[in-house]
């Protein structure tokens, strides 16, 4: 491969992932407006979906909010059935919030049909391939967390 077409590939490459983006942001608006959330109160779903339970100041944590915006966010949430607050079984001091089965099913049905056309699109490539592209999809993400991580710190 020559120097200039292995160039156009990785533009190829960074637009793709532009578009990608761009396709997931605007789904994800579209999520949020279907929920009748803000795009915060749906990341907070997805985060929720991920674990268990996390008590209020572990998800302002992972969401960079403030304790005051984190308060509102889950009063929103439990308001419209997405979310429930109980007290921690080991530590009666704290709260554990957990993400409700309605929820679930409202996501999941916004969720689950990409979720099951992606599964069909990776049957397309070959177990060489899907390695390829979940190491390079990982250290983009590393390279987005680190980046994160500064912006934060510089803030």
């Amino acid at each position: 491969m020559s120097r200039d077409s292995g160039e156009e590939l990785r533009r190829a490459v960074a637009r793709e992932m532009q578009a990608l983006q761009a396709a997931v942001d605007a789904y994800d608006d579209e999520a949020a407006r279907s929920l009748g959330v803000n795009r915060t109160d749906l990341h907070c779903l997805e985060v929720l979906n991920q674990h268990a339970a996390l008590t209020p100041s572990r998800l302002g944590s992972e969401l960079g909010l403030t304790t005051g915006s984190v308060t509102a966010m889950l009063d929103r949430l439990e308001r419209l059935g997405y979310l429930t607050r109980s007290p921690d079984a080991t530590d009666r001091r704290k709260t554990l919030i957990q993400i409700t089965e309605t929820a679930r099913e409202r996501a999941s049905s916004l969720y689950g049909p990409l979720v099951t056309e992606g599964d069909a699109l990776m049957a397309d490539y070959t177990a060489a391939d899907l390695e390829l592209l979940a190491a390079f999809l990982r250290r983009n993400r590393e390279l987005y967390e680190r980046r994160l991580a500064r912006a934060r710190s510089d803030s």
